[in-house]
């Protein structure tokens, strides 16, 4: 496909920062709030934000369970910061009722690097990433502590007391990072998506089912 039509989930965080980045790189945007906006999607971006925040106004609006289905039926994903918690299976440090999407075999430690005044900025090599290492902003920013047999880890940090942490993976047709490529003004992790997008086979194809407030499960 040339031109991929890319949702964004815009219930909280960077949106228009991610839509803008993605815009540039080709592809089509549209803001997801509800159900039936999942429809029609090539792929969707979980921005960062506040990841209980986007979990609970997902369940207040109906669209957790279909979010889940999607991603289970192959829809590729990228979830920055906050967007990879809650891709991930399994949390640590989270409030017990935190729920997520899921998707990704990993354990995601939240908060791991700090709170807001510990964020920074660093360079990480990503694999499948050409032109050298990414200019990585973490705020607030989590880590994988644990990555399943099926996941590739694209990143780790170098350097420093989180040395050899695990910043950016990727499983099938879904990618996660610890940093925010859409602050920097790097376009490539953007760009990678995108074109992972373009190359799923048109073949695959989904149906994502609407979900009513109410009807959803605990995960």
């Amino acid at each position: 496909m040339s031109t991929p039509h890319i949702g964004v989930l815009a219930l909280q965080g960077d949106v228009r920062e991610h839509r803008a980045v993605l815009e540039a790189q080709g592809a089509r945007t549209s803001a997801v709030r509800r159900p039936e906006e999942l429809t029609g999607l090539d792929g969707l971006v979980l921005p960062g934000g506040e990841s209980t925040t986007i979990a609970k106004l997902a369940h207040r609006w109906g669209l957790l369970e279909p979010l889940r289905a999607a991603i289970r039926g192959g829809l590729p994903a990228y979830g920055s910061c906050a967007g990879m918690i809650l891709l991930a299976d399994r949390l640590l440090d989270a409030p017990d009722d935190q729920q997520t999407i899921g998707g990704l075999d990993v354990t995601v430690r939240r908060n791991a690097f700090g709170r807001q005044v510990d964020s920074f900025e660093s360079q990480v090599d990503v694999t499948g990433v050409a032109g050298g290492p990414v200019h990585a902003v973490f705020i607030r920013a989590p880590w994988v502590e644990q990555a399943g047999e099926g996941v590739e880890v694209l990143g780790r940090v170098s350097g420093g007391p989180a040395d050899g942490r695990i910043v950016a993976v990727r499983q099938g047709s879904v990618v996660a990072t610890s940093f925010h490529p859409e602050l920097t003004g790097d376009t490539r992790l953007h760009r990678f998506f995108v074109e992972l997008v373009r190359q799923r086979p048109a073949e695959e194809t989904w149906t994502a089912p609407t979900t009513a407030p109410g009807e959803e499960t605990q995960r």
